[in-house]
């Protein structure tokens, strides 16, 4: 009987769904809207929630009102305020490295291999990308190291007077290569560049070839044809790519921990209040101020359209 019931009632749910496809498209998204309302957007609100509530200075303990003192805390000590200001420059730092690094091998990629060629070299990008993030991060602090592999090398071929040099300015600063902000960003760099990379590609192969050859054909030496052909149709790659390494750099607290400590970050921050010093709202605040300035940045790479290249 039952199966003689559930028969037509098949039938009926089957046409419900071939006649209502924007029913059935409801059904396949239900479970990662939820997903992504409950678990992602959620805990952003939580967070956001707790940067509003206060610390009580004699109990220790969170008190569940509305109040702007974390914010106020937070931008009232010139000491994270430079927390902010440091981890700014080293997202915008580590960016524009990973362009001047990854574009020459991404225009390499996109307009000079073919096949196997393009294959391996794809592979050689994507490489890094199989390894754990802390081994490469203790990678990156062993070869930066005082001992390590380019310092030998630097002393091998003459330069470390040069390193020492560099090592002394404040901006750089540091004891050892692995315990400077050139460190750091290098070991950032190492880390992030495929981010960079294959964005970049990616763009670069829907340059049409036939405004190239229309560039040459028209006179245009290959420096006029680069700027004015090929750099404006890569923006929107280059803008894509810079998302994940300027985002990447923001919100990391593993690299400034481990690679050297000349400086606090609002990773390391976030980390600090919400464990050592059990100052919840403060590292709620600390944590807006990343989602912020990503919005913020997204809305600009927007402009340049970077999301199509994604």
């Amino acid at each position: 009987m039952s199966a003689v019931l559930s028969r037509p009632f098949r039938r009926r749910l089957s046409d419900l769904l071939y006649l209502r496809p924007r029913f059935l498209l409801l059904l396949l998204l239900i479970p990662p809207l939820l997903w992504m309302g409950i678990i992602y957007l959620g805990s952003l609100f939580n967070l956001l929630l707790y940067s509003f509530y206060s610390l009580n200075d004699f109990t220790g303990q969170v008190e569940y009102r509305f109040s702007l003192a974390a914010f106020k805390q937070l931008f009232a000590s010139p000491a994270n305020i430079d927390v902010v200001v440091r981890t700014v420059l080293m997202a915008v730092a580590v960016t524009l490295l990973c362009i001047l690094i990854g574009f020459p091998v991404a225009y390499y990629i996109a307009f000079y291999t073919q096949g196997a060629s393009k294959t391996f070299w794809y592979l050689m990008v994507l490489l890094p990308l199989w390894s754990s993030y802390l081994v490469k991060v203790y990678a990156g602090r062993l070869i930066l190291a005082q001992e390590g592999v380019v310092s030998w090398l630097l002393n091998l071929l003459g330069l470390g007077g040069l390193l020492e040099a560099i090592l002394s300015i404040p901006v750089i600063g540091g004891s050892s290569l692995s315990s400077s902000y050139l460190g750091m960003a290098t070991v950032f760099v190492y880390v992030w560049l495929p981010y960079m990379i294959l964005p970049v590609i990616a763009s670069l192969e829907r340059v049409p070839k036939s405004l190239i050859q229309a560039s040459s054909d028209l006179g245009a030496k290959p420096g006029q044809t680069f700027w004015k052909v090929i750099w404006p149709l890569a923006i929107p790659g280059v803008a894509a790519g810079s998302i994940f390494t300027f985002s990447l750099t923001l919100g990391d607290y593993i690299i400034p921990q481990v690679v050297g400590q000349p400086g606090f970050f609002i990773g390391q921050m976030v980390y600090i209040q919400q464990g050592t010093a059990g100052n919840l709202p403060l590292a709620a605040a600390f944590s807006v101020v990343p989602v912020v300035i990503i919005a913020i940045y997204l809305l600009l790479m927007r402009r340049l359209g970077a999301f199509d290249a994604l």
